[in-house]
């Protein structure tokens, strides 16, 4: 058993995991321990999305999304420059194709300029051509802050900084529940107990499970959608900036999108399909446990009785490479089956409330010496380094062994 007792323990090694750890480090003398249950930092959402350092310009201005998004994107460029951590601000051109989604793009632009986007720039059908040839739309957007970087490189410049302020990552260390020992808590693990005076979940897709093994009612429930990605087998040069649909506003998903990718290659995707395992990678992977966990939720068939739709367009696209390149061709018209070759995917941790519906913004639910980031949806890994702030600070405003330390 290791008996020393540690500051805040952090559950999860996920990006928002270890910039937490890293901001609570900010005060020297603090002792931090980061739990990940698998061998690697960022192995699951973290390490598994497209890698776009996002604009903000889909949020709802004053919503924690766009403040910390605005916060956490220019702090990202700002730590990737010091750290040597590869990146591009290449900019994104967002394109309406029908009537509707050029006033949902108007939406988009006052929403961007709200959140203060300077250089936003309107673009008419020939000036869509002129800075993405292949790209055919009624209107676009072009949004300069956009770019791209590696997200696991970045996770494993945090941790460097983690361990060099003197906190401590335990890797190959599965959470199983906490209990109170005295003054303070004891972590169950595969690896033994640790004791620490407060705890934070930053679990990701197992966020719900660690807050109810802690004794907190999540109010919600995880559900995995499985994005999954295609790579073009054409040049770089078919794509110069990232190329976005407009999205549609009932729902949490940008639509498939073009993204150059910072090792080079444009990947495309992703789809939204509900996936059957909260790890699950592949069509083929299935959990019991996992199917059962929503299946029962009520919230669950609420949701699938209103966007039952969606979900069928969706499944159709993941089964039918063409039906996903016919997606594609709304914006650009060229591409081909030939021209896409299977990428990676990636599972989303979407919460849902109870009465079905996706939730939106950050959830981040504070308890006795403990609090649990419930919901950290897409810009989680943008704003990582503004979320751990708030976490952190909130940290500061609630556990009493921070505020006298």
């Amino acid at each position: 058993m290791n008996t020393r007792p540690y500051d805040v323990a952090v559950i999860g090694g996920g990006i928002v995991g270890v910039a937490t750890a890293m901001n609570l480090l900010a005060n020297p003398g603090r002792r931090v321990l980061v739990l990940e249950a698998e061998g690697e930092l960022a192995a699951h959402q973290t390490g598994h999305n497209s890698g776009v350092i996002h604009s903000g310009l889909y949020y709802k201005p004053g919503s924690l999304k766009a403040a910390t998004c605005t916060r956490g994107r220019e702090a990202l460029y700002r730590f990737c420059e010091e750290e040597g951590v590869a990146h591009e601000r290449c900019g994104k051109v967002v394109v309406a194709t029908t009537p509707t989604e050029v006033t949902a793009l108007d939406e988009l632009e006052r929403r961007g300029r709200a959140s203060g986007l300077d250089g936003l720039k309107r673009l008419v059908s020939e000036e869509i051509r002129e800075r993405e040839p292949h790209v055919v739309g009624l209107d676009g957007l072009f949004v300069p802050q956009t770019g791209i970087v590696d997200y696991a490189e970045v996770t494993r410049a945090l941790a460097r900084r983690i361990t060099e302020r003197g906190g401590e990552i335990r890797l190959n260390t599965r959470f199983l529940g906490r209990h109170r020992d005295g003054a303070a808590e004891a972590i169950e693990t595969d690896r033994g107990e640790f004791t620490a005076r407060n705890l934070i979940n930053c679990a990701g897709l197992n966020s719900d499970r660690v807050a109810l093994a802690c004794g907190v009612d999540p109010g919600l429930r995880i559900v995995p959608f499985r994005g999954e990605y295609h790579h073009l087998s054409t040049t770089d040069t078919l794509i110069n900036h990232l190329v976005y649909p407009v999205p549609d506003p009932r729902f949490p998903f940008l639509g498939v999108h073009f993204t150059r990718m910072i090792g080079g290659g444009i990947e495309a995707g992703p789809n939204a399909v509900l996936a059957f395992k909260r790890h699950g990678y592949s069509k083929l992977s299935f959990s019991l446990r996992d199917t059962i966990s929503y299946l029962t939720y009520g919230g669950f068939w609420r949701m699938a009785w209103r966007h039952w739709r969606m979900g069928l367009a969706e499944m159709w696209r993941s089964l039918s490479r063409r039906a996903f390149v016919r997606a594609l061709n709304k914006l650009v018209p060229e591409l081909t089956v030939a021209d896409l070759r299977p990428g990676g995917a990636g599972v989303r941790a979407q919460a849902l409330l109870p009465d079905g519906t996706l939730a939106d913004d950050f959830q981040v639910t504070t308890a006795p010496r403990m609090i649990h980031v419930l919901n950290a949806p897409s810009p989680a890994a943008t704003a990582a380094l503004a979320v751990g702030r708030h976490v952190a600070d909130l940290a500061e405003q609630n556990f009493d062994s921070l505020r006298h330390h």
